[in-house]
């Protein structure tokens, strides 16, 4: 069948593929990436509202009378309530075990059929949590907006990737992060509008979370399938269709054919969870499930931006400037995310992750130095600190912003084959949520206990990080994602153990047919 496309090389056709960025692809990422302000949305709305007197004195009235007894102090442990934490992190366990049902429905019902099921969750979450009456009402709420971004972060990815050529899928992808990023700005400025409005601005931003949740909805229905899905489904024709207006030409034999045997390599998988143990996927597994994901949230930043009007009110600037502040955050990570859709594609991966890396740890280490000298002594710090601090937190925010944050959803959803592409989306997210959820029942606690040194230990695991990615990561920019596995078979550590697969494989398979005759 390669025969016809001018090589015989079986998956190797990437400079045949065709096609050019069409309004009709162009409106479907824009739709689809609506998804990740779910996420964003709740990123940005979680830390302004647990800061807010009126929330606190009908739902923890304890942090409340310990946040009065010392309002006028920079004290670590002001907010450390480990229920006031679980109101931030249910939703994030309730994501990562929601991502499994997500894996089926994506596998079976397609990308958009998991977009949409998670539109309507966020949306119910949103309007329970603005409801609440107590705290059951608040953790049902949390749980319902979990389930919306365990479903909507394991399509997203996919689906942008999927959609995208092999030249643009860098930045296409990256829509997912400048949404998320848009969402996080959007709830910071809406905090500190509603922390205004007594007694009931909180429930104002909680229940906001409906209306990214209803274009979702609106958008999705009007989004088409990928042709990647629709192969997988058995739905050839359609999907040809498909691929045909998404890249404006009826040229696109080669790319379909790929699209195809890949197909054929997925039906042949019964258990992709389990078919992500064997060795031949063990880039992917260590890499892409576990490492990336894991790593995205060990970094410290989803606690800065959690917990930021905190922080910020803890270092004495006050309930609104903290709010402010955040919002000053949030633009960085915006500012970083536009930076990295533009660079990604010609820098590379790599490139962007390590040059970050190094950022990354000078911040932590001033903001440690300074924390160190001149806070949690029960005074406030002087401007000249509280300047500097925050700027190395704007500098952390904005590396994160073009590295770790957009990265860390790209590089795990164009690694994976398609027979795995789906389970491995819901690990990724299943261990993005879980150490998400660990972080933010922790954060508080150990900036409590540690101090300063929590931001050393931030330090700390970037630099691992950092080797983890110089090592074990090749380039993977404008490689066809049905085209990845090559990668593996040339890199210097993962060819070893992706060729010895191939080589067992291929023994099993003498085996069989020596017992057959």
């Amino acid at each position: 069948m390669a025969g016809g496309f001018g090589t015989n090389e079986k998956g190797k056709r990437a400079e045949l593929y065709e096609g050019r960025v069409t309004s009709y692809f162009v409106m479907a990422c824009l739709v689809a990436a609506l998804g990740g302000s779910l996420f964003g949305y709740d990123l940005g709305v979680s830390g302004g509202v647990t800061s807010m007197d009126d929330f606190l004195k009908d739902f923890f009235p304890k942090v409340y009378r310990r946040k009065q007894a010392h309002l006028h102090e920079t004290d670590y442990c002001k907010y450390d309530n480990q229920l006031l934490t679980l109101f931030t992190s249910s939703l994030y366990f309730a994501g990562l075990t929601s991502t499994f049902a997500a894996s089926y429905v994506t596998r079976k019902r397609g990308r958009r059929a998991s977009i949409l099921i998670g539109a309507v969750s966020f949306f119910c979450g949103g309007a329970v949590n603005a409801g609440a009456m107590n705290i059951g009402m608040l953790i049902i709420g949390r749980i319902l907006l979990g389930i919306g971004i365990g479903f909507g972060n394991q399509a997203v990815p996919l689906y942008l990737s999927e959609m995208a050529p092999a030249n643009i899928r860098g930045a296409t992808n990256q829509l997912f992060q400048l949404t998320t990023c848009l969402g996080i700005l959007v709830a910071d400025g809406i905090n500190y509008f509603t922390a205004k409005l007594h007694p009931w601005g909180w429930r104002l931003s909680l229940g906001l979370a409906m209306v990214p949740a209803t274009l979702m909805f609106v958008g999705g229905l009007f989004l088409p399938e990928t042709p990647n899905s629709l192969v997988e489904q058995g739905k050839l024709e359609e999907a040809r269709r498909i691929l045909e207006k998404v890249r404006g030409t009826n040229k696109v034999d080669a790319e379909f054919e790929d699209l195809i045997e890949a197909s054929e390599a997925a039906r042949t998988v019964k258990h992709p969870f389990r078919n992500l143990l064997k060795r031949k996927n063990r880039p992917q597994l260590v890499i892409g499930a576990i490492g990336i994901p894991a790593f995205q949230q060990l970094s410290g930043m989803n606690s800065i931006l959690f917990y930021a009007p905190v922080i910020f009110q803890s270092l004495g600037f006050g309930s609104g400037a903290s709010l402010y502040s955040a919002i000053i955050t949030g633009s960085m990570l915006v500012l970083g995310a536009l930076i990295s859709m533009v660079v990604v594609d010609r820098l590379g991966r790599r490139f962007l992750f390590l040059q970050a890396g190094v950022q990354m740890i000078t911040s932590m280490i001033v903001i440690a130095t300074i924390l160190a000298l001149k806070f949690g002594t029960g005074v406030l710090l002087p401007k000249v600190d509280a300047y500097v601090l925050v700027i190395c937190i704007c500098l952390f925010v904005l590396a994160y912003g073009w590295s770790w944050g957009p990265l860390g959803w790209l590089v795990p959803s164009e690694i994976f084959p398609l027979e795995t592409r789906s389970a491995g989306q819901s690990m990724v997210v299943c261990v993005n949520l879980f150490f998400t959820a660990a972080i933010a029942q922790c954060f508080l606690a150990s900036l409590c206990h540690l101090r300063w040194g929590v931001f050393i230990l931030f330090a700390g695991l970037i630099v691992i990080m950092s080797i983890f990615i110089a090592l074990l990561l090749p380039e993977t920019k404008k490689v066809p994602i049905e085209e990845m596995s090559f990668l593996w078979e040339k890199h210097w550590f993962w060819k070893n153990i992706v060729r010895s697969s191939e080589e067992e494989a291929a023994q099993n398979g003498g085996s069989s047919e020596m017992k057959a005759v």
